[in-house]
């Protein structure tokens, strides 16, 4: 059996059309969802792009022993046991950290084509035109300077390139592993995207501040719902080239003996918890204006972040859904199953194969997200590998079916809520509910023994401050 793995990068669960958006265009994945097994309860585990991508690659806990960083050599990834046993792997991304300062993420796919671009560096010009600092950017740049055409932007070349690949090697036993950045800001789909959800619209848009609107200077409700609906169209123009894909998988014949994966590795926030705007937040002076090069500050993980879309296909499968809580590491065992791989002791995630079968099993009893963990006062690397200082100690949230604790170390940061009479977060019932948090905690305090996250780090995540 085939394996093809499609990520779609901060693609939110709730803006497809499979899991309920009537207003969003996403026929696409809508049509491989209903001849799947949808996961309505799939949930990352680190955050966001790298540390998702290595516990793709491993089926490991690894916020708990990784930061932003390269793959430790010791590490069994996926793709190199299945070469080892003969299968061709290839990869074809956009996103633009698999290979940047020797992260060596492509490690173990026979072919690697990276699409560049999505990261830039490029020159900041002077008010006289003058040539001004270089600058590390994801905006701009020579890459999107020559664009004419829809086919010129990322995501169409990240597809084209794919199906370009399978055109050769259809006929042989693989893995396809496709990584697309969009709809990851910036958000920059042909115009005629945006007017699907903006009519006339005129390019004044939020950008992304990783902060709260509502504090930032010169930011208005207008501009966030127009930067909202640039979004949702970056989310059609993914959805239409993820079509194209999909016709020619199907024009090959390979729906017969190839496993679709569709998923994405953390959503956006568009507002929502007090006016978020980003995925993770930028501490502040009182003026609204972003401390130094960025401190990260206070990021809680609500559901908008958490709870990502997952479609598996398998051939000759009854289509579902699937309740169950599941994890992002149990993608990397799920994938050696299908191809009938062993799976090494070492892989801490669990197949998807058993509830792609038969989805009245049961899911995991809690799950736990978070940022890989990180003390008040030091550096790590997030959102676009920039070396940051953190004000505070990284946050986690744990998931059990019913619950989610958003767990914070500084006192009175923590929130609890019930999801399934409050699946969008809005009543914090930590207070009315102290015991119930108190036993998600535990169960935080349990993953990270049994995670063997390091004493400095563990020390001060100990003990539920309200």
């Amino acid at each position: 059996m085939n394996v093809i793995w499609v990520i779609s990068d901060t693609l939110r669960r709730d803006h497809v059309g499979a899991y309920g958006n009537k207003e969003i265009i996403t026929p696409a994945m809508d049509a491989l969802a209903a001849r799947s097994v949808r996961f309505d309860r799939h949930y990352i585990a680190g955050f966001p792009t790298m540390p998702t991508r290595a516990d793709y690659l491993t089926g490991r806990w690894t916020m708990s022993y990784m930061q932003w960083e390269p793959l430790f050599k010791d590490e069994l990834l996926l793709p190199d046991l299945l070469a080892n046993n003969g299968i061709n792997t290839a990869a074809v991304v956009d996103t633009p950290f698999y290979v940047r300062t020797n992260m060596n993420y492509d490690q173990g796919f026979r072919t690697f084509h990276e699409i560049p671009g999505q990261l830039n560096i490029q020159w900041h010009e002077g008010q006289k035109g003058e040539k001004g600092q270089v600058v590390h950017s994801i905006y701009g740049g020579d890459i999107r300077s020559d664009w004419r055409y829809e086919s010129d932007h990322f995501a169409p070349r990240t597809f084209t390139r794919a199906m370009e690949w399978l055109e050769r090697h259809y006929q042989e036993n693989f893995l396809l592993y496709i990584d697309a950045w969009d709809p990851h800001e910036p958000w920059d789909a042909p115009q005629y995207y945006r007017e699907m959800y903006w009519p006339g619209h005129d390019g004044d848009e939020a950008p992304p501040i990783y902060g709260y609107w509502p504090k930032t200077p010169g930011l208005t409700e207008e501009k966030v719902k127009k930067a909202h609906a640039s979004y949702c169209g970056e989310v059609t123009m993914v959805d239409t080239w993820f079509g194209y894909f999909m016709k020619k998988v199907e024009n090959l014949g390979l729906l017969e003996n190839t496993v679709i994966i569709f998923t994405s590795d953390h959503g956006y926030y568009f507002g929502e918890h007090g006016g978020m705007l980003g995925k993770m937040m930028f501490a502040r002076d009182e003026k609204g204006n972003i401390k130094g090069n960025g401190i990260w500050s206070h990021s809680p993980f609500y559901e908008e972040v958490t709870n990502t879309p997952l479609f598996i296909y398998l051939p000759g499968n009854k289509p579902g859904s699937y309740k169950g809580l599941t994890s992002a590491v149990d993608l990397m065992p799920t994938v050696l199953d299908i191809m009938g791989q062993k799976i090494p002791s070492r892989v801490q995630g669990k197949s998807l194969l058993p509830m792609i079968k038969d989805p009245g099993l049961p899911g995991r009893d809690y799950l736990v997200s978070a940022h890989p963990f990180i003390n008040a006062g030091d550096w790590m690397k997030s959102v676009d590998g920039v070396n940051r200082m953190t004000a505070e100690d990284s946050a986690a949230t744990v998931t059990t079916p019913e619950w989610t604790l958003l767990y914070d170390t500084e006192p009175g940061l923590s929130e609890l809520y019930n999801l399934k009479s409050d699946p969008r977060q809005l009543k914090n019932l930590i207070n009315e509910k102290p015991d119930k948090a108190r036993e998600l905690h535990q169960l935080l305090v349990k993953y990270m023994r049994e995670t063997n996250l390091a004493d400095h780090l563990l020390k001060p995540r100990l003990e539920l401050k309200l």
